[in-house]
């Protein structure tokens, strides 16, 4: 099987290596970098255990226009990024580039639809992608040609999500992920979902209805209710009640298609990563790549 192409959602790269890391470690200038120095180790520990054909980091707008319009507390209670991690953000494209990867991105569209753009360029072109994200809309990308890579928890390492633990861990397909959401919510997308409807629900609703249209159909309107839906009065004027919102969610949620080129086979540049470190003055990452004569070297 040839090499995967890895992608990875770069604004949880930074904000997770930002928390993990103390403001303390600061580079040439005294500015905070401990987000690039966490990102870097984290993509350098992928490079070396995953081998993947290249690495692409997208970025992408905070909330896109058009979900905002659809529903505006969409990302509203969102803190603003601090003021340390933005200037990280800023010199981002820069430091990874100088690795030998590469960066995408959108000033319309979010991080999460390039993901899921690379997978299906990446699919058509017979290859397999691993996106490396902590958000679970992504899950909605999994099929026979792409995974969710998750960062194993207090442990080293990564776990794969494929589509049977996607329905292990939810007990829906990946395909039915946007109706999920839709009916669930999203606390960290600001999404409500239908009052009173919670995970267990939701599942239960889009294995016996199959998508959100389906349980709406079932469930008929609030001028022409159906009640041999077979569902719980509650739960079903929930829905019933809320179909307008419920279906923006699941616009919201569904992933769009951005017309993107197939990324070339790039290897990690050690040596263009030692030189980019020692620029932002990460002296000691610097001096680990200098002296690596292969990324196993800097297995720990």
């Amino acid at each position: 099987m040839s090499a995967p192409l890895l992608v990875v959602d770069a604004p949880f790269l930074m904000y997770r290596s930002f928390f993990a890391l103390p403001e303390s470690i600061t580079g040439a200038g005294g500015q905070p970098v401990g987000a690039l120095l966490g990102g870097a180790n984290l993509l350098l520990r992928a490079a070396a255990d995953l081998e993947p054909r290249a690495i692409v980091l997208c970025f992408g707008a905070e909330a896109a226009k058009y979900r905002v319009k659809l529903y505006p507390p969409y990302h509203a209670a969102r803190p603003p990024v601090p003021e340390a991690l933005q200037w990280q953000f800023d010199q981002a494209v820069e430091f990874f580039t100088g690795f030998g990867w590469s960066a995408q991105s959108s000033e319309d569209l979010e991080a999460d639809d390039l993901l899921g753009s690379y997978a299906l360029v990446e699919a058509a072109a017979g290859g397999s992608t691993l996106i490396l994200t902590g958000d679970r809309d992504m899950y909605q990308c999994v099929d026979d040609h792409a995974s969710v890579l998750y960062l194993k928890s207090r442990k080293v390492g990564f776990e794969t999500v494929d589509a049977a633990e996607v329905e292990r861990r939810y007990g829906i397909t990946p395909a039915q992920v946007p109706d999920f959401i839709a009916l669930r919510g999203d606390p960290s997308d600001g999404l409500p979902g239908a009052p009173g409807v919670g995970e267990k629900t939701a599942a239960e609703l889009l294995r016996r209805h199959g998508s959100l249209e389906g349980v709406l159909a079932a469930v008929g309107t609030p001028e022409q209710p159906k009640l041999d839906h077979g569902e719980r009065p509650r739960v079903a004027a929930a829905v019933r009640d809320h179909a307008d919102e419920v279906r923006a969610f699941r616009e919201i949620a569904l992933l769009r298609t951005v017309e993107l080129e197939r990324p070339p086979d790039a290897a990690t540049d050690l040596a263009g990563g030692a030189e980019i470190a020692g620029r932002f003055g990460l002296g000691q990452l610097s001096g680990r790549l200098g002296e690596a004569t292969s990324l196993a070297d800097l297995r720990v």
